[in-house]
This record gives C-alpha cells, sequence and structure tokens, in this order.
C-alpha cells in the first residue's frame, strides 16, 4: 500500500484493505500532528522565556534611570550652593571696596594683601564657574543622552510586546485550529468508521444477491437453453416456411397491436385539428379584414371607385373562405380516420394525401394574390398622404408577405412528401422520414418568425395611418381586427410549432412498422392488405370469445353423477318421471286456461258494475227531491244490504298451483270480484318485490365486485408505480454510493494537502521565531553597550 493511493488486491477484501489504509492513514496523520505540536510547544516557551528576559532587562534600565536621576538631583543641589556661595563672595567684594578706598591713604600694606586675597578668591571663583560650566554640560549631554536611551528602549520593548502578543496570538489561533481540526478528523474517523462498516454490511448483502443472481441466472440459462432446444426442435418440425426473412412476406404480416399508441396518435391528431382549426379561423379573418381595407383605403368605395386593381385584388379575396375552408375539413378527415382499431403510420394514412391537395390549392390561392397585394401597397405608397415612415412600413410587409407564401410553399413541399408513402410506394425512403419531419417543425417555426415580423411592422403602420388627418373610425376599427387576426395566427402558429417540435422525436419513432434494418419494404398495398388482414383477425378473435354456458359446478356435478351411477332406477323410471312432468306441466296450461277465463270474467263483471253504478248516478241527478232522494237511496241501501247480507256467506275454495295458493268463492254464489282482483294484485305485487330485492341484492354485488376490481387495479398500478420508484431510487443509491467514494477520496487527498501546508507554515513560523529571537540578541548586545557607556560618562 502506497503513500496516497489504495492498492487492492483482487483475491483478497477490498474492504479490508480499505480498512488498512484508512488505519495507516489516521497513524500517519497522528504523527504529524505530535510533531507539529512539539514544534508549537517549543516555540510558545522560547517566546515565555524571551518574554522573561525583556521584563529584567526593563527592570535594570529603570534602576539605572533612578540613579542618573539622583545624580542629578546631587549636582543640582551642587550647583546651589556653589551659586549662593558666590553671591556671597561678591557681596563681601562690594562691600570691601569703598573701605578701600577710604583707607587707601592709611596703609599700602593693608592695600597689597587685600589684591592678593582678591586675585586669590577671583582665580577660585573663576575655577568653580568653570568647573560648574562643565558640570552643567555634563549634566545636559548624559540627560539628553538618557532620554534619547530611554526613548528608543520603550519603543523598542513596545514592539517587542506587540510582535510577543501577535505571536501569542498567531500561537493560540494555530493551538485552536489545530484542535478544531483534531476533533474534525477524529470525528471524519467516526463517521468512516461507521460508513465502513455500513459498506461492509452492504457488500455481504450484495455478496449474498450475486450468489442468489447467479444461481437465478444458472437456472434461467438451464430453462432457456432447454427452451430453446425445444423451439428449434417445433420450428424445425412444425414451420416449413419463415416469412419474416423477406421483406415482401413480412410487410404482410399483422403488427402487434398498441392500444397505447393509437390512443395517444388520436389525442395528437386531435390536438393537431384544434390548432389547424385556428390557424384557418385566423386565415379567413385576416383575408376577409383585408379585403375590408381594400374597399376603404386609400380610396373609400362609398365616395369613390376604388382602382381596378383593388376590384380585382378584393373579388379573389372574397373567394378565401373555398381555399382555406377545405384544410380543416381534410384535418377533420385526417383525426377520424386514426381509430383505435387501426395502425396509424404513413403508409396508412391515406387522408394525408387529401389534406396535402388541399394546402397545395391554398398555396396557389396564396401565388394569385401575391402580385395584387404588393401592387395594392404600391398603391398606397404613390398616394398623397403617405409619409415616408409608412411607406418604409408598407416595403417591409411587401417583404414579409414574399416570406409568408415562401414559407407555405416550403411546408407544403414537406407535407406532399409526408404523403408520398400512402400514395407511391417508391416515392420517400424510411431512412429520409426523420429529415422531412425535422425540416417540418423548421418550416413552422419559420412560419411563427414571419407572422411575428407581420404583426410587429402591420402594428406599426396602422399606428402610423391613425396619426394620419384623413383617418376615419372605419379604418381605425378595420386595422385593429387585421391586427387582432394577425396576432391569433402569431399565437396559433407559435402554438402549432412548438406542439410539432415536442412530438417530432415520437414522429420519427412510431410513424412506421415493420423491421428497422429493412428500408423501402412496404406499400400501400402491403399496408391495404396487412389493415384487411388485421380486421380478419379482429372477427376471428371476436367470434372465438363467445359467452361460454352455464354449467354446473364440478363438485355438484360428481355428486350427480354418484347419484346417478348409484341410483337403480331403470329407463322405465325415467320414462315415468318424464310422463309425470310432462303431465304437470299440462295441468300448468289448463290452469293457466282457467286463470285467463277467471280474468276475462272478472273483467266483465267489472265492466256491467261499472256501467251500473253509472246509472244508478244519473238516476239520481235527474231533479228528483232530496228527502226523496234520500229515502230512495236508503231503501236502496237496505236492499243492498240485504241482498249482500244474502250473499255475505260464500263458500271459500283454495285453488293451489306452481304460482301459489289463491282462496276463492266457487262460482255459483257470485265470488266478491273486488276482493278476488286485490288478492291476485298483492300476490303479484308481492312477488314483484321479492323479485326486485334478489336484483338490487345481485345489482349491489356487481357493484360491490366491480368497485373491488377496480380498487385492486388501482393497487396493482401503484404497486407498478412503486417497483419502479423503488428501481430508480437503488439506482440513485448506487449513484450516490460512487459519489460518496469519490467525495471520500478527495477529502483524503485535501486533508493531506491541508497537513503538507500546515507543516511548511509552522516551518516558515519557527524560521520567523528564529530571526526574531536573533534581532531581540542584538538588541540585548546594543543595550549593554550603550549603558556601559553611559556608565563611563
Amino acid at each position: 500500500m502506497s503513500e496516497g493511493r489504495l492498492r487492492v488486491d483482487p483475491e483478497g477484501d477490498p474492504w479490508t484493505a480499505l480498512r488498512e489504509h484508512h488505519c495507516h492513514w489516521q497513524r500517519k496523520v497522528g504523527r504529524k500532528l505530535r510533531a507539529q505540536n512539539q514544534v508549537l510547544k517549543k516555540g510558545v516557551v522560547d517566546e515565555q522565556a524571551n518574554s522573561a528576559a525583556l521584563k529584567e532587562q526593563l527592570k535594570m534600565k529603570d534602576q539605572s534611570l533612578r540613579k542618573l536621576q539622583q545624580e542629578m538631583d546631587s549636582l543640582t543641589f551642587r550647583n546651589l550652593q556653589l551659586a549662593k556661595r558666590v553671591e556671597l563672595l561678591q557681596d563681601e567684594l562690594a562691600l570691601s571696596e569703598p573701605r578701600g578706598k577710604k583707607n587707601k591713604k592709611s596703609g599700602e600694606s593693608s592695600s597689597q594683601l587685600s589684591q592678593e586675597q582678591k586675585s586669590v578668591f577671583d582665580e577660585d571663583l573663576q575655577k568653580k564657574i568653570e568647573e560648574n560650566e562643565r558640570l552643567h554640560i555634563q549634566f545636559f549631554e548624559a540627560d539628553e543622552q538618557h532620554k534619547h536611551v530611554e526613548a528608543e528602549l520603550r519603543s523598542r520593548l513596545a514592539t517587542l510586546e506587540m510582535e510577543a502578543a501577535q505571536h501569542q496570538a498567531v500561537v493560540d489561533g494555530l493551538t485552536r485550529k489545530y484542535m478544531e481540526t483534531i476533533e474534525k478528523l477524529q470525528n471524519d474517523k467516526a463517521k468512516l468508521e461507521v460508513k465502513s462498516q455500513t459498506l461492509e454490511k452492504e457488500a455481504k448483502e450484495c455478496r449474498l444477491r450475486t450468489e442468489e443472481c447467479q444461481l437465478q441466472l444458472k437456472n434461467l440459462h438451464e430453462d432457456l437453453s432447454s427452451r430453446l432446444e425445444e423451439s428449434l426442435s417445433i420450428i424445425s418440425e412444425k414451420v416449413p416456411f419463415n416469412d419474416t426473412k423477406y421483406s415482401q412476406y413480412n410487410a404482410l404480416n399483422v403488427p402487434v397491436h398498441n392500444r397505447r399508441h393509437q390512443l395517444k396518435m388520436r389525442d395528437i391528431a386531435g390536438q393537431a385539428l384544434a390548432f389547424v382549426q385556428d390557424l384557418v379561423k385566423g386565415l379567413l379573418n385576416f383575408h376577409t379584414y383585408t379585403e375590408q381595407r381594400i374597399q376603404i383605403f386609400p380610396v373609400d368605395s362609398a365616395i369613390d371607385t376604388i382602382s381596378p386593381l383593388n376590384q380585382k385584388f378584393s373579388q379573389y379575396l372574397h373567394e378565401n373562405a373555398s381555399y382555406v375552408r377545405p384544410l380543416e375539413e381534410g384535418m377533420l378527415h385526417l383525426f377520424e380516420s386514426i381509430t383505435e382499431d387501426t395502425v396509424t403510420v404513413l403508409e396508412t394514412t391515406v387522408k394525408l394525401k387529401t389534406f396535402s391537395e388541399h394546402l397545395t390549392s391554398y398555396i396557389c390561392f396564396l401565388r394569385k394574390i401575391l402580385p395584387y397585394q404588393l401592387k395594392s401597397l404600391e398603391e398606397e405608397c404613390e398616394a398623397s398622404l403617405c409619409t415616408s415612415a409608412l411607406r418604409a412600413r408598407n416595403l417591409e410587409l411587401s417583404q414579409d408577405m414574399k416570406k409568408m407564401t415562401a414559407v407555405f410553399e416550403k411546408l407544403q413541399t414537406y407535407i406532399g412528401l409526408l404523403a408520398l408513402p400512402s400514395t407511391e410506394p417508391d416515392g420517400l425512403l424510411r431512412t429520409n422520414y426523420s429529415s422531412v419531419l425535422t425540416n417540418v417543425g423548421a418550416a413552422l417555426h419559420g412560419f411563427h418568425d414571419v407572422m411575428k415580423d407581420i404583426s410587429k411592422h402591420y402594428s406599426q403602420k396602422a399606428t402610423i395611418e391613425h396619426e394620419l388627418p384623413t383617418a376615419t373610425q372605419k379604418l381605425i376599427t378595420t386595422n385593429d381586427c387585421i391586427l387582432s387576426s394577425v396576432v391569433a395566427l402569431t399565437n396559433g402558429a407559435g402554438k402549432i410549432a412548438s406542439f410539432f417540435s415536442n412530438n417530432v422525436d415520437y414522429f420519427i419513432a412510431s410513424l412506421s412498422y415493420g423491421p428497422k434494418t429493412a428500408s423501402g419494404f412496404i406499400s400501400p398495398l402491403s399496408a391495404e392488405c396487412m389493415l384487411q388482414y388485421k380486421k380478419k383477425a379482429a372477427a376471428y378473435m371476436k367470434a372465438l370469445r363467445k359467452p361460454l354456458l352455464e354449467s354446473v359446478p364440478y363438485e355438484e356435478a360428481l355428486a350427480n353423477r354418484r347419484v346417478l351411477l348409484s341410483s337403480t332406477e331403470s329407463r322405465e323410471g325415467l320414462a315415468q318421471q318424464v310422463q309425470q312432468s310432462l303431465e304437470k306441466i299440462s295441468k300448468l296450461e289448463q290452469e293457466k286456461e282457467h286463470w285467463m277465463l277467471e280474468a276475462q270474467l272478472a273483467k266483465i263483471k267489472l265492466e256491467k258494475e261499472n256501467q251500473r253504478t253509472a246509472d244508478k248516478l244519473k238516476s239520481t241527478s235527474s231533479g228528483q227531491a232530496v228527502g226523496v232522494a234520500q229515502e230512495g237511496a236508503t231503501v236502496v241501501t237496505a236492499a243492498g244490504q240485504e241482498d249482500a247480507s244474502a250473499k255475505a256467506v260464500p263458500v271459500p275454495v283454495h285453488s293451489t298451483s306452481l304460482i301459489g295458493i289463491l282462496t276463492r268463492t266457487s262460482d255459483s254464489e257470485a265470488p266478491d270480484v273486488e276482493s278476488r282482483e286485490d288478492l291476485i294484485r298483492n300476490h303479484y305485487m308481492a312477488r314483484i318485490v321479492e323479485l326486485t330485492s334478489q336484483l338490487q341484492l345481485a345489482d349491489s354485488k356487481s357493484v360491490h365486485f366491480y368497485a373491488e376490481c377496480r380498487a385492486l387495479s388501482k393497487r396493482l398500478a401503484l404497486a407498478e408505480k412503486s417497483k419502479e420508484a423503488l428501481a430508480e431510487e437503488m439506482k440513485v443509491a448506487s449513484q450516490n454510493n460512487s459519489r460518496l467514494q469519490d467525495e471520500l477520496t478527495t477529502t483524503k487527498r485535501s486533508y493531506e494537502d491541508q497537513l503538507s501546508m500546515m507543516s511548511d507554515h509552522l516551518c516558515s513560523m519557527n524560521e520567523t521565531l528564529s530571526k526574531q529571537r536573533e534581532e531581540i540578541d542584538t538588541l540585548k548586545m546594543s543595550s549593554k553597550g550603550n549603558s556601559k557607556k553611559n556608565k563611563s560618562r
């Protein structure tokens, strides 16, 4: 294992090698940190010793300064004494002079004596004065030199204290930094240990997974090899002819039905239809409002006759709908031809040829009106009220109209090329599909750019025309309408260009089928045959999917078979059962006829009763008196009650059938029709309620089962999504693992670089400290020399 690079034994465990490298790196970092710490400790001790020596030197300087001050004070005191003595001598001399004049004559001997004394005193005084002057000079020089040395020492001491403080701060900062670095490295070490443990666990899991995958791969390989042998044997025995080897025959094979692709193609076609409808609406408005503008500018047709050129131009523009509307119809037919059951490729989209033809007719219309449009703009420029700015805008619009026609021609060329595979087999090769689709997108973007220029230039032209003194409200309104239609065209062109650019990759990948290596093998005839085969295959599959008849459950069938096998009934017994069943059926038919006759009889009786009640109502309303009517009603009621009491005791008869049990009276005793109808109605109503409840129960069960199926399908979709998300997370985790390993290597390298930089910095700091120590020693020597000189003076 080298110093900066990890060497992994291919036969050993990589995690063990990583742990050894990590431990080796930690020991190396610890050795470097211990060496640097010792150097820092030594530097701190040296600085403390230097600071103590400087303090001692300062104390000695203060002591010498105090001694010199004491000497100066004593010399000052001595000087004052000598000055006082000189004053006394001068006073005595002044007093002795008048006395000498009075006694001048008296004694010359005394004068000679005084002269000698005076000369002695003068000499003594002169010596004292010279000595005093010399002492003053020495004192002044010593004082000045002391002050200068003191100032130098104080400044030097301040600088040394400042440098010592700076060095101490640097040392403290480095110590703190190194402690932080040590703590950080320890934390990193702990994190790396935890990470190494997790990586070891992951490595173990990966090894286990690898073993499982190898085992599965081995099993799959064996299974696939056996299946391959079986398939090859089946193909060699059962397939006499392989049509996929030949492109002409392979083109007749029905491709796999991709319902999602068809739905997406229909959705895309629907969006394209909406965009084309907006484009058609904008083109209709643009041509129509342009026709209105020609009628009112530069000459209003209501006031004066417009030029023959503009009349012809207006006549052509009036026919714009016959050229623009077919574009929408062709796109609508193309949208309707794309269904879920078809195969949407360029070879089967026959309606695209119709749309291309409609676009060609519209381009012929644009070519026809372009010269008139240019001449109309030139006529506007020749008008007397046309300014230079308006003329420039008209020239720009002329260029824009030419560009617009050229862009439509280019677009029609590429759409015509896309329509060729459905009509001519060799018109366009499959290798050129992508380039043609890309050029269609570029043409649409060019159309969008041209419409933006037209919108910009026309808005400027409309602004200038609105400022003209002859601008009418009709012209302003027409210009605003034209500008709004141009803006709508610009927005529609931008939408359809961005829509095509977003889906061009999907078009390139999905607008053909069959072997991708073959080129030009699909013809329109083969595509039509393929669609017919597809319809036949769909009809055949639909015929196969007939609903199965209801069958007896397997367990019940086994039980019935056991009963049948264990039964000792013979053929006669079975025939007797059949005869009984037939008799029961005949009885039921007789009961049915009987009940039908009963229903008819009840209906006749009901009609008679209704007729009788109606006659009674008529007789009561014929104008009889109220009292007589009441008496008659009472008599009728009494008679009716007597008749009812005579008939009120019928003998009930029970009729039993498969429908149920019905209680009725005999026909000889005139049964109560209403009660019997009520019984029948109640019976059938109960039966209807029962059947309705059973139907509701079945409906609720079916709804419940449907909801469960939907929930299960949603859960399945969510499970698929979660599976994809987990796969993505696993991929991201593997990427994060590789990224963390790279970060680990880079972090190691950065730490090693930082430690080497720190060691270099410490070496430079040691060099500076040694230089400062030498300077301090030189200063000490110079200060000692200066103190010796002062002492000698």
